[in-house]
């Protein structure tokens, strides 16, 4: 039976670094606030004009591509994970195929927010397990910094995200034990507004949730921009970050054990764990739960925040860049955020 495999890896980031210290010009915080709550010490943003999603993305595509040995041709299936696209529509898979030259072959957009990769890396594994597609080209890629609100009204979420983009392509293989062993998807929508980005929408200010969650019904609304959502500055992410924090504390170590167990692995076997980059915090407790070394987790939310989702493949592909990931390993990858979703995957590499 086939299985598939990251044949390549590779990511980007924008040259442009804000710090801690940067961010105290434009809003009330300080270096020792944020990093006592986040880990994160500095991030990178876009020039705006001139990289987007897309761009972000379409950088990372090629030096995956390009590690995996093949050509932007031979692409067969583009999966792209953001939840900050260029446009509302259409998606951005199908810019970065115009990037790339390769018309013709489906672009497939997924939001599942910081579990985009995962959720993308578990449906790129199915085509390729079942033969469909040869060299499936998956994404995340993240513009954050092109919607926060910069001021210390927004600083609670606003000094957390930062910008980039990672690339996997996933090839199959016929080595037993190797590849994709196994990943785990998982969601529940009944806590969605204590992490999300209410306006624009299409609710029209009628969601029977809103008022439960702290936004009342609106006279008006609408997909697109409206005055009253300017007036009520209501065009911004908004996050419950105790709630949040205490809903992810609990998954995380829940979908690592499903994905250990399924393949009759403990947390001792790990020879790494990726987890998304939402909170330093998150994964330091994490860590603590599961008993893991500080050599088996690896964590880059100090230099870049947090991406979404592509904080994934990028802390991989750096990771690996180091030598941290080298053949035969057992790798695990893990998620959690908005929606809620959590996921996990297990890679023999």
């Amino acid at each position: 039976m086939l299985q598939s495999k990251i044949a390549g890896i590779g990511y980007y980031v924008p040259e442009k670094i804000v710090t801690n210290n940067d961010l105290t010009r434009v809003m009330d915080t300080s270096n020792e606030w944020i990093i006592e709550r986040t880990g994160i010490e500095e991030r990178r943003y876009i020039e705006r004009h001139k990289e987007t999603t897309s761009t972000m993305g379409t950088e990372a595509a090629k030096i995956a591509i390009e590690r995996a040995g093949i050509t932007p041709q031979d692409i067969d299936f583009i999966i792209f994970a953001t939840l900050s696209p260029d446009y509302y529509f259409p998606g951005s898979g199908v810019l970065l195929q115009r990037q790339l030259g390769i018309p013709g072959i489906g672009a497939l957009d997924i939001r599942n927010q910081c579990s985009g990769f995962v959720y993308g890396l578990s449906i790129a594994d199915q085509f390729v397990k079942t033969g469909m597609y040869k060299n499936v080209l998956l994404v995340g890629s993240e513009a954050h910094s092109m919607g926060l609100d910069f001021t210390t009204r927004g600083r609670n979420v606003s000094v957390i995200f930062g910008d980039g983009a990672g690339a996997v392509v996933i090839q199959p293989t016929e080595e037993k034990g190797k590849g994709i062993l196994s990943t785990h998807l998982h969601a529940d929508g009944e806590h969605a507004e204590q992490l999300a980005y209410i306006n624009p929408g299409s609710h029209c200010g009628i969601h029977g949730d809103r008022e439960k969650f702290g936004y009342p019904d609106q006279e008006f609304g609408g997909m697109f921009l409206t005055q009253k959502m300017w007036d009520d500055e209501d065009l911004y992410p908004n996050m419950n970050g105790q709630f949040v924090f205490k809903f992810a504390v609990k998954k995380f170590p829940e979908v690592i054990m499903e994905a250990l167990q399924t393949n009759g692995y403990t947390p001792a076997d790990i020879n790494l764990l990726v987890p998304h980059q939402a909170n330093l915090r998150i994964a330091q407790f994490v860590q603590k739960v599961l008993k893991l070394k500080d050599d088996q987790v690896y964590n880059n939310i100090q230099k870049y925040g947090n991406t979404t989702a592509a904080s994934i493949p990028i802390a991989l592909c750096e990771a690996w860049e180091k030598g941290l990931v080298k053949d035969g390993d057992l790798v695990c990858l893990a998620a959690f955020g908005s929606g809620f979703t959590w996921a996990s995957a297990l890679i023999k590499w």
